[in-house]
Order: C-alpha cells, then sequence, then structure tokens
C-alpha cells in the first residue's frame, strides 16, 4: 500500500522591500494553516531585518514543514538597499539573483516535492525562458492594488497614444484618456511613480512595464484585493488573466483563518508599543494617525512643513517618524521651540508602530498616509478615512482612487505646505467627518465580509488551496 500523500509544498519569493515582504508572508501564514507545506526565500540582508525586528521564527515554528531560505541580492553588506537605488537592487538582482534563482528550481535545490512557485509578479522574467526548464506552475502575486495593476498595463498604450511622456509641470492636471474603466478620472500627476519622466526609455519604466506585460504569463495570478472593493477593475484584468485569485485584504482573512486573536507583524524595522499606551489616554476619534510608509523620504523643509501643519490642525497626533525619513539625516531631528511644545501638548511619535493595532485602536479617528497598498487595505478594514500624500510607484494611483472612486478621504499629492495640511486634516477629523466615517464604516463592513465564510476573499482562497492540492496530486 501507498503511503499518505505528501503535502503540497509551494515557495514564494518577494521582492526585497518591506511592503512586498509582509503581505507575502502572510500568504505564507495562509497557507502553512491550510496545510501546504511552504518554503519562503528572502535576502540575507531582509532576513536579518525580519527576525531582528518581528516574531516570525516563533510564530511560523509551530508549522513544522515551513523554513525560511534566503538568495544574495548580489550589492555589498553596506548598501542601503534604499527605494533610492531602485535601479541599483533591480540591476543586481537581474544579473546575480536570477541566474541563481533558475539554476535553484531546475536543479531541484528546493527539494523534489515542490508543487508551484508564487512569485513576486515584480520578478516575472525570472522564469522566463525555455519552458521545458522549469518544470513547476509559476503564479504570480501582484503586492498592489488591483486598480495599479491595469493603470500599469494601459501605459504602453498611454505612450503610443502619444498622452505620455509627461511635458512639464503644466502638463500634470491634463486628464489622460483612452483608459478602459477609468474613462476621465486619472491626470497626469495620478498615473504611476515611475511615469513621471520625461524620456519613455527610462529604465525603471521599461524594466517595469515589460515585467507587467508578462502578468498573463503567469499559470494564475493572486491579488490582495476583494470584489467589493475593486470588481469593474478586476474585471478588466480577467480579459487578460482569466484564472485570477482576489484573496485580500490578507491581514484580515488571516485573522479569519487563526482560531485565536494574534498579530503578525513582519516588520524590517523595530516597533514601538509605547504609542498604543498613549493612545489609550486620548478620547475616541481624536487622533490622526501619520505614517508614510517604510521607503518614502523627504527633505527637512518638507518634515517641518507638515509638523507645522499637524501643529496649527488643532487634532491630537500619533507620527511615525523613521531614522531615514529626511534625506542625508539618521537619528536625532532638530525641531523649532513652538513645534516641540506642540508635540507635548498634542502629539506623539515613534520611530515605528504596529500600525494594525493602531489603526483599530478607537482614539484614531483618521490616517495621513502615503497610500501604500498595504497601509490602505489596513485603514479599509479598519473604517479609517485618510489624507493621501503618495510617495511613488502605485501610490498616486491608489489615492485617487480613495478619494474620488471609493470617497475614502481626501487626496493632497505634490502638496507639502503647512496651511493645505492643517486644512486636509480637518477636512476628515471635523468639517467632513460624518461623511467619511459613513463611507469608511460601509466599506470597512464589505471588507469584513469579503474574507468571511461566504465572502468573495474566503472562497478565492479555498479555491487556490484546492488548486494547489491538485497540481500537487497530479505529479
Amino acid at each position: 500500500m501507498k503511503g499518505e500523500p505528501q503535502a503540497p509544498h509551494v515557495l514564494i519569493f518577494p521582492l526585497p522591500f518591506q511592503g512586498h515582504i509582509n503581505s507575502m508572508l502572510k500568504l505564507a501564514e495562509l497557507l502553512s494553516i491550510a496545510g501546504i507545506t511552504v518554503t519562503f526565500l528572502n535576502t540575507p540582508h531582509s532576513h536579518r531585518q525580519l527576525i531582528r525586528h518581528s516574531d516570525v521564527l516563533s510564530r511560523f515554528s509551530r508549522f513544522p514543514s515551513f523554513r525560511f531560505d534566503t538568495i544574495i541580492d548580489g550589492l555589498p553588506p553596506d548598501h542601503p538597499r534604499t527605494i533610492k537605488f531602485s535601479n541599483q537592487i533591480i540591476s543586481s538582482f537581474d544579473s546575480i539573483t536570477k541566474p541563481i534563482f533558475r539554476n535553484w528550481l531546475v536543479s531541484g535545490h528546493f527539494g523534489s516535492d515542490l508543487t508551484c512557485v508564487v512569485l513576486d509578479a515584480f520578478l516575472k522574467n525570472f522564469v522566463d525562458g525555455d519552458d521545458d526548464e522549469v518544470k513547476q506552475p509559476i503564479f504570480g502575486f501582484r503586492t498592489i492594488s488591483a486598480c495599479c495593476v491595469w493603470t500599469y498595463l494601459c501605459v504602453p498604450y498611454l505612450i503610443e497614444d502619444g498622452q505620455l511622456p509627461i511635458r512639464g509641470e503644466e502638463d500634470m492636471d491634463r486628464v489622460v484618456t483612452n483608459l478602459p474603466g477609468m474613462e476621465n478620472l486619472l491626470r497626469c500627476r495620478d498615473l504611476p511613480g515611475f511615469c513621471r519622466v520625461t524620456d519613455t526609455n527610462d529604465f525603471v519604466l521599461q524594466f517595469t512595464l515589460r515585467q507587467t506585460q508578462r502578468s498573463y504569463q503567469f499559470h494564475a495570478l493572486i491579488l490582495n484585493s476583494f470584489e467589493d472593493l475593486e470588481e469593474p477593475i478586476l474585471s478588466k484584468i480577467r480579459t487578460l488573466c482569466p484564472k485570477l485569485y482576489a484573496i485580500g485584504p490578507l491581514h484580515s482573512l488571516l485573522k479569519t483563518k487563526l482560531s485565536h486573536e494574534t498579530e503578525s507583524l513582519n516588520n524590517l524595522w523595530e516597533v514601538d508599543r509605547t504609542c498604543l499606551a498613549w493612545l489609550d489616554n486620548q478620547p475616541r476619534g481624536s487622533v490622526i494617525y501619520v505614517s508614510f510608509g517604510s521607503i518614502t523620504v523627504m527633505g527637512n523643509e518638507g518634515l517641518m512643513e507638515f509638523w507645522h501643519g499637524l501643529v496649527n490642525s488643532g487634532r491630537n497626533f500619533l507620527w511615525v517618524i523613521r531614522p531615514d525619513l529626511v534625506s542625508g539625516k539618521n537619528g536625532e531631528i532638530e525641531i523649532p521651540a513652538e513645534l516641540e511644545e506642540g508635540t507635548k501638548q498634542r502629539g506623539y511619535v515613534v520611530g515605528w508602530a504596529p500600525q494594525e493595532k493602531v489603526l483599530s485602536h478607537e482614539a484614531v479617528g483618521g490616517f495621513l498616509t502615503h497610500s501604500g497598498w498595504n497601509s490602505t487595505l489596513e485603514s479599509i478594514v479598519a473604517g479609517k478615512p485618510m489624507v493621501c500624500w503618495p510617495y511613488t510607484a502605485d501610490q498616486q494611483v491608489n489615492s485617487r482612487f480613495v478619494s474620488n472612486v471609493w470617497k475614502l478621504g481626501v487626496d493632497m499629492k505634490d502638496l507639502c505646505d503647512r496651511e493645505i495640511v492643517a486644512k486636509m486634516v480637518n477636512e476628515i477629523m471635523v468639517n467632513r467627518k460624518e461623511e467619511f466615517m459613513r463611507t469608511a464604516s460601509e466599506m470597512a463592513n464589505l471588507a469584513r465580509r469579503s474574507v468571511s465564510p461566504g465572502g468573495s476573499s474566503y472562497a478565492d482562497f479555498d479555491r487556490l488551496v484546492n488548486e494547489i492540492r491538485l497540481l500537487s496530486l497530479s505529479q
């Protein structure tokens, strides 16, 4: 008699940035809960940061077959590995990491039982080439919103149509036409950050477009989104990628699948939990939470404008200021006496916060955010309106949808002025508070419904697990 069939084995490989690692680790945990063996592949640098600042080793120790593996990124140990050096990171990944990864897949480095690979869709070229070399089906995971994936897919047509490149600052408010499903919605300033170039042969622009155009070549596409939020756009993407699993919000689905309440922190930064005690002493809905994510960088002048705006708004604020948030500085920041006094009265500053906990706290009434997709989804689930100040990549598209499609907040992209900051904060915290809270509460209910039994994301995740199991049985 044959023994019990082995559990399916999935390899997960994210791009080495906080937002990508965070969401793909949540998928790894979900698959592990479903009884699937998972190998999570990281760069040594990202892995060291992860185990230093989060509980992943103890959290995943309850899955005996789960394992972490690492692959070099080809950069020297002292390389800063920030978004400022994205060209270098991408080039090194392409020239150094890619051939090693392909060799590992072909040679059976990850085990003869490997069922399939869930690859960060930004790395599709890692498995291009002769189909008979890589035996395993490759699933693509897009860590960005569906609306941004669709915009990425449409950018080549905008170039062909002469709508790109953008012709200077005076062109930024020109409305983009011929975007199916987004007619007359996006302005040039709402296009992805990599579109803000004067030459359409720009390296990052062309690399991103090549990777995105390969999306339909995946065995299937996985998105951290849900039908009630992005159904019209998901339908557009399915015309190119018919096999699509929308299984988000992942952090909320994970809570549904776990038998006990837990907090899955996948941080590359040290978390300061003292802010939770501070929030406990603030009135309900009185605090604006401010965080620009893990990669945003600003100048000292911009930082001061935000700081003045927050103090002048009269609202209580909790602000995440990473040690490397200000370009050219690392560590302590000198602030004027009036800002220091205003912060003592109404503010609290930390280097990094437990964001899911913060957003769900009853004292928090709004979120001033960079509009990264993980942050946007976490705010949606928590039912908190947003002031959007996007920095790069997909964030410009997300912020436009937050303000003009989903009506969950306001968008102040490309503005960094104390009067505007104070005005926008008070828009969601005071002047239009009831309007935004009502819309945010409705969307939060839809998000929670999507990850509950019978919901669209819950069902899509079960379909994904079933497909992986069938692939295992057929090998």
